[in-house]
């Protein structure tokens, strides 16, 4: 008898094992996936809530129809294509059937609450219409065979969506619904639309496409995370669609045919100065002040260049002593710079100063590679000379300073002032803000006079007058008033005076005093 029962046990064992080959579920099988006891959804049973079996070899899970409790189910890595006993589990809330051998998806009655659903790694060529599924928040479709994304109108709850690996061409169909985190990437995407409407997106990932522009991805203000690493976007100028991210701090662009281009690195940076990792690679501080300084350097970094130049540029040189303009210990080569804005008078005050008290200064005429104004003279108001001639005396080491302004350089020699100072005479001269910032970096000490008109619109009716000067260069030259003036009041002492020349006649007269009285007159 006992030998009768063992018997009957290894049948039935081996009827179990050859169902398990067969890939049909039993309650056995069940059994060991079974855990997570819980109370069910309406309160009234003690029961497992999930059920996972994994790699099992499964084809066949109709069985799992009386299983009416479960929320949460894990079938990856199977050979199931029928998931029609999930019209049996109402309360199911998480459902994971990746990696089996579907060919249709959610051909089932919707459970209630639905939330999240990976059907990665299967056979579906299309997406069918999930109006009912009004809970979904998740769901994964990568690596299956989808060509237009479709059916996801009502998914009005929908956070988080995969479709990499699939045969996309096109993004449509997504339009107004909550996703945060998209992936699209390994399909055959050529342009970035369709995405607009989505404004709560913050991760989306679009590698391995065809995408050659990035219009498209702008007034995404959650977005933080741009993936577009191996596509066809060539142009640097394509980064100004995604400049204006506020919260963007991670953009991935490997493989792509703009990083070929010369300083891609500080130039992307540039450009999106908010980011703190690229193409992989934190960014550091240090990086984003070089790359500032690269392309949109601070006025003092300018002035500190030029400075660094004309310096380099002059050791080079057989050396001589210019002992006619060397300082003192207490008594530095006496100088007025005249500053201000574009015709604001200090031409003008210049000349008169120098004619006034001609016994004690002389003007000193700036290079410039501008062409002469009506009644400017060579010699006598600038050296004209060309933009060749004037990149050769920076490299000679002729210049104290430069700078540029309205796409001119300007540059104030150090024969022009040294041969001033060999006749016992101090220097004039009359330069923009950026030729004194540069001046400021030399052991020159001069006195910096800011001569400002106070009243703006006859400013700017004087520059009209004039005839000389293009709309845009009136329109800057009046807006640098109140930059002139900020600077003022920043920086308390950056100027010795602050003249207003609303009225030349008295901006003289003002002028005139202010040099008597530092000459001793």
């Amino acid at each position: 008898e006992d030998e009768q029962e063992e018997d009957g046990e290894e049948e039935e064992e081996s009827e179990r094992s050859e169902g398990r080959l067969e890939g049909v579920l039993d309650e056995d099988t069940a059994a060991e996936g079974l855990h997570t006891l819980g109370y069910s959804a309406p309160g009234t049973e003690y029961v497992y809530l999930h059920l996972t079996l994994p790699g099992r070899e499964l084809s066949d899970i109709n069985i799992l129809s009386g299983y009416v409790h479960l929320q949460k189910m894990e079938l990856s890595s199977n050979k199931i294509n029928d998931l029609s006993c999930i019209s049996h589990m109402p309360y199911l809330i998480e459902l994971n059937a990746s990696k089996n051998e579907l060919t249709t998806y959610f051909n089932f009655k919707p459970p209630k609450n639905l939330k999240e659903v990976d059907f990665s790694h299967n056979q579906i060529p299309k997406m069918q219409d999930l109006s009912a599924y009004h809970s979904l928040t998740k769901l994964l479709l990568d690596y299956n065979e989808i060509e237009e994304i479709r059916g996801l109108e009502q998914c009005h709850s929908l956070t988080q969506l995969g479709l990499s690996h699939n045969r996309l061409a096109a993004v449509r169909g997504l339009e107004n619904l909550p996703i945060r985190i998209l992936n699209l990437s390994f399909n055959q995407i050529e342009k970035v639309t369709g995405l607009k409407s989505l404004k709560a997106l913050q991760k989306v990932d679009l590698s391995c496409n065809k995408i050659n522009s990035l219009q498209g991805l702008e007034e995404h203000d959650l977005l933080e995370v741009i993936n577009l690493e191996d596509n066809q976007v060539a142009e640097l100028s394509e980064l100004k669609w995604i400049e204006d991210l506020p919260l963007l701090r991670v953009l991935n662009l490997l493989k792509n045919p703009l990083q070929e281009q010369g300083g891609y690195w500080l130039s992307a940076i540039f450009m999106l100065l908010q980011i703190t990792e690229l193409d992989l690679k934190k960014i550091s501080v240090e990086e984003k002040v070089a790359a500032v300084n690269r392309r949109d350097p601070p006025p003092e970094v300018v002035a500190a260049e030029d400075h660094r130049i004309h310096v380099l540029s002059n050791i080079l040189q057989p050396q001589r002593v210019l002992d006619s303009t060397l300082p003192g210990a207490d008594d530095p080569y006496p100088m007025l710079v005249l500053l201000g804005p574009l015709a604001c008078g200090k031409r003008e005050l210049s000349l008169k100063i120098c004619r006034q008290f001609k016994n004690f200064f002389r003007f000193g005429p700036c290079h410039t590679t501008r062409t002469a104004y009506f009644g400017e003279e060579n010699r006598l108001d600038y050296y004209f000379i060309s933009r060749e001639e004037f990149d050769k005396l920076v490299k000679a080491g002729k210049f104290l300073a430069t700078y540029k302004y309205s796409g001119h350089c300007y540059g104030l020699g150090r024969d022009t002032v040294e041969s001033i100072a060999r006749e016992g005479l101090a220097t004039c001269v009359h330069l923009e803000i950026e030729g004194v910032r540069s001046l400021k970096k030399t052991y020159f000490k001069p006195k910096y006079v800011l001569l400002v008109p106070k009243d703006k619109g006859k400013y700017e009716q004087h520059l009209r007058r004039t005839g000389l000067f293009t709309r845009p260069e009136i329109e800057e030259a009046v807006s640098r008033v109140d930059m002139y003036l900020q600077i003022n009041q920043d920086f308390p002492g950056y100027f010795d005076a602050v003249i207003n020349t609303d009225e030349l006649d008295e901006a003289f007269t003002e002028l005139s005093l202010l040099v008597k009285v530092n000459l001793g007159l």
